[in-house]
């Protein structure tokens, strides 16, 4: 017990000896062969509890008359603690240990004795949330949660428990909530278990149920205590936004040290140091457990939930870390540069993106993404002539050299907007690029890929766009390279996933146009000219109008005849 004492690790008055030692006196063993046991914390448990409820040296207690508790005159911690652990490291107990705590320990600061030691109370209606995105996440702490009661001597003091809340006798309530349980989230809680944090992020609501708890702890001076694994950098999830950027917060995140986990008398030597004071686990299971996930090709997966490192999965096809770095804020290429443009998606199923690159400086810029509103009719359908006209200004303000177009292969297909475009502008400008031929798609994903991770290309910094780029997973195809590897094209992580990953695919695509033109030598004076359009006004090509012409958008340049020179 190496910091016993007054004082927490970081020389820090603490309420977390007398919460710790509340733990062991009333909390006991979930289950297993130990069931029913006195609960015992470990090193590294007892290194979290001590700092977390760490006080400052100016602390002042809870003002009862204005029943006000405020946390930043409290604790160093003011907004809550983090624990990053691997996978049967005990989070779930340990959360369900300090929840009880919460309910009925000396977790609130209550002034300073004859001695100068702190002194801790319970709160006096502690409401509490053991949280998740979903049912089957909240599981994890509620089911070894209720036998932590029923179990042992707290089943006298808290009789009423139940699958969807547990009654506190004080007048206080423990209750599971869910990112779609909308109506609970804007209640006074005191205290918050936010687990599986390395999952939550903007898709699945993850990211603003941490928000929203957050606000309102913030009203009650209450705290949230957020568990997980290591996560996946891709996924920018909120156990990396709080480890990254939020201030206020404890932060535990345990590591074995260096060791290839594919050696195995290495693996062994770290997974004993990451779990040296989890009596519990057994390493060799472990090992074996990691042998299977190498062995389905998960070695990302394994790294994260068995030796908790931060690795990227091998399933992504983009750094989203190179790809954010790549940012060039405020460019816009001047009117009349060289361009290609790349597009993808459908009329109404998936998105419609339209990312178009500046030939010169490899500069991509989002000329369009459509997404279905999650309020849309069944009858929705993009806003076509929106998307037609943003061609058509992309045309008449640079000089496109060429355009790449997925047609799609499905019911709701832009096909007969491509011939359109191709009979309006020309078939040698539009072209129609089919991203199902596995060949070709495959070297134009591997040269977008290597354009990213070597920082040829900058992009405008557009979230949407950049979100299609981080949903963007690898799909293995029968190609192989030169070298005998197996080549990829993208996909959604799922077929019926929400995510989209168009724009990453009009990336691409815009991208391999410019690479084409920078192969044929084109410059902004030697781009193909489609001679049948020209202004019907002024008769010249469109890259090529009187300045007259260019300053009226809503006159005769944008209406074009077809005629022979």
């Amino acid at each position: 017990m190496p910091w016993r004492g007054a004082k927490a690790p970081e020389e820090k008055p603490t309420l977390g000896f007398q919460v710790w030692e509340w733990i062991e006196s009333y909390c006991v063993i979930p289950d297993g062969m130990y069931e029913g046991e006195a609960y015992i914390i470990s090193e590294e448990q007892r290194q979290f509890i001590l700092n977390f409820y760490a006080l400052k040296e100016t602390a002042q207690p809870f003002d009862f008359e204005r029943k006000k508790n405020d946390a930043s005159r409290v604790w160093v911690y003011d907004r809550g603690g983090q624990l990053v652990a691997p996978q049967k490291w005990g989070k779930g107990p340990f959360s369900a240990a300090v929840i009880l705590a919460e309910a009925y320990g000396p977790v609130l600061f209550d002034g300073w004795d004859a001695n100068g030691e702190p002194v801790g109370r319970s709160w006096p209606t502690p409401h509490i949330q053991v949280t998740a995105v979903s049912e089957d996440q909240t599981d994890n702490v509620w089911r070894v949660l209720l036998p932590m009661i029923t179990l042992g001597t707290l089943s006298y003091d808290i009789p009423d428990t139940g699958i969807g809340r547990i009654n506190l006798p004080n007048g206080g309530l423990i209750e599971p909530v869910t990112a779609s349980a909308r109506s609970r989230l804007g209640q006074r809680i005191t205290f918050v278990v936010e687990d599986e944090a390395h999952d939550w992020d903007k898709k699945n609501g993850g990211r603003k149920l941490a928000d929203t708890q957050r606000r309102n702890l913030a009203g009650t001076g209450g705290r949230f205590m957020e568990t997980g694994n290591a996560w996946d950098p891709n996924q920018e999830s909120v156990a990396q936004q709080t480890f990254e950027k939020e201030n206020g917060v404890y932060k535990l995140m345990l590591h074995g040290g260096p060791g290839s986990i594919n050696n195995k008398r290495e693996r062994m030597r770290v997974l004993g140091r990451i779990y040296e004071h989890s009596w519990w686990v057994d390493t060799e299971r472990i090992s074996s457990e990691i042998d299977t996930l190498l062995e389905r090709g998960e070695l990302a997966q394994a790294e994260r939930f068995f030796m908790n490192r931060i690795v990227p999965g091998e399933d992504y096809a983009f750094d989203i870390k190179a790809w954010r770095k790549l940012i060039r804020p405020g460019y816009q290429p001047t009117d009349g540069a060289l361009i290609t443009i790349g597009i993808d998606g459908a009329r109404y199923q998936d998105a419609l993106a339209m990312v178009a690159t500046e030939v010169d400086s490899g500069h991509q810029f989002v000329l369009g993404i459509w997404e279905r509103p999650p309020e849309a009719d069944e009858d929705y359908e993009h806003p076509m002539d929106e998307v037609d006209g943003v061609l058509e200004d992309a045309f008449n303000r640079f000089d496109v050299w060429r355009v790449y177009i997925d047609p799609g292969s499905t019911v709701a297909n832009i096909l007969p907007w491509v011939e359109k475009w191709q009979g309006r502008f020309g078939d040698r400008r539009v072209i129609s690029w089919l991203m199902t031929r596995p060949k070709p798609t495959a070297y134009m994903i591997r040269h977008y890929t290597a354009a990213i991770s070597s920082g040829d290309l900058t992009h405008d910094g557009n979230e949407l766009f950049t979100e299609h780029i981080r949903n963007a997973r690898r799909k293995a195809t029968t190609v192989q390279d030169e070298d005998s590897r197996v080549m990829h094209v993208i996909s959604k992580e799922s077929p019926n996933s929400k995510k989209k990953i168009d724009a990453a695919a009009a990336g691409a695509l815009s991208w391999e146009a410019r690479g084409d033109a920078v192969a044929d030598g084109a410059t902004a004076t030697s781009g193909y000219e489609d001679p049948r359009i020209m202004c019907a006004q002024c008769g010249h090509l469109r890259r090529h109008h009187v300045p007259e012409c260019r300053a009226r958008p809503q006159g005769h340049c944008l209406s074009y005849v077809e005629r022979d020179l």
